[in-house]
């Protein structure tokens, strides 16, 4: 059983060969050749069956809090490692780290304990559950999960208890995997407290970075980038509105990826699907490794004929990409003249360019048309009805003390204007799909420099994340650089629709030339 919420704010390389091995037992029966010639193409297609090989992972770590989940998969149903080994770890490195942290904010350990005691007797009795077999795994509180507290950041569920899990949840746990705790989020996961720039809320508090605890998670998915960073957790799932994932993938040095629209449910989810902004948040992993984005992606993709905007479209497989044939697109400034990055920034970019360049790649400087207009014209959208949509999760969880940053009194846009603005947004989204056709792959910073100072004002300027939102690109970040304060700086990978595959063989490429994760001091 969950215990209660704390009270308010109480914390102010391997070869290319052995990857595409990797990423080919970590696929299914994909669609990639059609995928190649059609990349744009809407395949009426259901989606595919898993393979029936289990990933084998490339990882070498070898400290078992470390290691990737598709490593601690593997050496689960090889009976080199128990389920109640792994769980128990896992424990033990966050009872260490969470203190400093404040990551983690739900348990359920004595119920964890006993699904690690189950998987390990089925495991004896010859029975596998699926590709995540006894893995320990987080999730961000945003999430419903049956049985354990899950608020949202907000006062009006500080008690709440789903009876049943959210949608990616029950898929990963018919997976296997092994729910240990919920992690840290802003309320609604729609920003936290003016000024302090982490991920932030009235119930919990303030989560910190781990590789130095002045400085931000990013969010709003903070609590599991830090803790997935520290190695409390094999993977955290995520949800991207704006950045949500990338940014603390980014700040926590770790990868991740928002799906293509349309590609995972959002059932179960605090803010969920349907109305203006459907478009724009997504649900997807958070890993130390790539592989695992790889291997988690097939598991939580599909219709659950609940969550309308999901399409049955075949997962294609990351590793029938040829990375050496891609057209790269890169640009280190949102539109030319725009706030340019820190220098170290724009190298972690230019010798990821640089190397795919080396590989065979054909390479072209090009800025996504009017990103920065369309992010104007989003903002007004989110505020054009005085933010009454906010407003109305606020009534509906009963929340009668909303964060500080919840506000009711933008000013009102016309009708017509809102309906001006939505048409000049799918314009927007024309001009996109007409540039992104010359390109199969495209690399930018994720952010201009490293994660900031907990309550230092960051380096504003428009958002290089937002614009695959509005677009619903899929787009990951993987570690590819490290700044001179030595935080973590992040590469945002992002392809054509339905492209995911892409994004995660290029990601395993960047990580496999360039390293990825770094443990943290802590």
């Amino acid at each position: 059983m969950s215990s209660a919420p704390r009270s308010l704010l109480d914390s102010a390389s391997t070869a290319v060969g052995s990857r595409r091995a990797f990423l080919r037992g970590a696929g299914v029966r994909s669609a990639a050749a059609l995928f190649a010639s059609l990349p744009l193409a809407s395949i009426a297609s259901a989606q595919s069956k898993p393979a029936t090989a289990y990933p084998k992972s490339n990882d070498k770590t070898d400290d078992v809090v470390f290691m990737s989940a598709t490593k601690v998969a593997q050496l689960i149903r090889e009976k080199k490692l128990s389920a109640r080994e792994a769980v128990t770890a896992c424990y033990a490195r966050i009872d260490a780290v969470n203190p400093k942290l404040n990551a983690v904010v739900q348990f359920c350990r004595e119920r964890a304990l006993k699904e690690a005691d189950e998987a390990d007797a089925q495991l004896a009795r010859g029975r596998i559950k699926g590709a995540l077999h006894g893995v320990p795994m987080t999730i961000k509180d945003s999430w419903d999960t049956e049985g354990v507290i899950s608020t949202g950041g907000t006062q009006g569920r500080a008690f709440f208890v789903p009876e049943k899990d959210a949608t990616v949840v029950a898929r990963l746990r018919a997976a296997g995997a092994i729910l240990l705790g919920k992690t840290n989020t802003p309320e609604f996961t729609l920003g936290g407290v003016s000024g302090l720039g982490t991920t932030v809320n009235i119930l919990y508090g303030m989560s910190r970075n781990p590789y130095d605890p002045t400085r931000s998670t990013a969010g709003s998915t903070g609590g599991g980038g830090a803790i997935v960073a520290a190695g409390g957790a094999y993977f955290d799932i995520g949800t991207d509105f704006g950045g949500s994932i990338r940014g603390p993938s980014h700040a926590n040095g770790i990868a991740g990826l928002k799906p293509t629209s349309g590609r995972a449910p959002r059932t179960g989810h605090i803010v969920d699907f349907g109305g203006v902004f459907d478009f724009y948040q997504q649900g997807g992993p958070m890993a130390r490794r790539v592989e695992d984005i790889a291997t988690i992606m097939p598991i939580i993709s599909g219709p659950d004929y609940l969550d309308a905007a999901i399409k049955p479209m075949p997962w294609a497989d990351p590793a029938a990409v040829d990375v050496k044939k891609l057209r790269v697109a890169y640009y280190l400034t949102l539109a030319p003249g725009g706030p340019a990055p820190t220098a170290e920034m724009q190298d972690t970019v230019m010798k990821s360019v640089r190397h795919l360049e080396s590989l065979g790649c054909t390479v072209t400087e090009s800025h996504p048309p009017g990103a920065v207009e369309a992010g104007e014209i989003s903002t007004k959208l989110r505020n054009g009805d005085g933010n009454a949509w906010q407003k109305r999760l606020v009534e509906k969880y009963g929340t009668t003390v909303p964060g500080p940053n919840r506000r009711f009194d933008y000013p009102l846009i016309e009708t017509a204007e809102y309906t001006r603005l939505l048409e000049e947004l799918d314009a927007w989204r024309s001009r996109m799909i007409g540039w992104a056709k010359d390109f199969d792959v495209i690399l930018c910073p994720t952010a201009r420099g490293p994660a900031p100072v907990i309550g230092s004002q960051a380096a504003g300027g428009p958002s290089y994340t937002s614009t695959y939102n509005i677009s619903g690109y899929p787009s990951g970040v993987v570690r590819a650089g490290t700044s001179p304060e030595q935080m973590p700086l992040g590469l945002m990978v992002t392809a054509q629709p339905w492209r995911d595959d892409v994004v995660i063989a290029v990601m395993a490429e960047i990580e496999n030339r360039f390293g990825g994760w770094q443990r943290p001091a802590i």
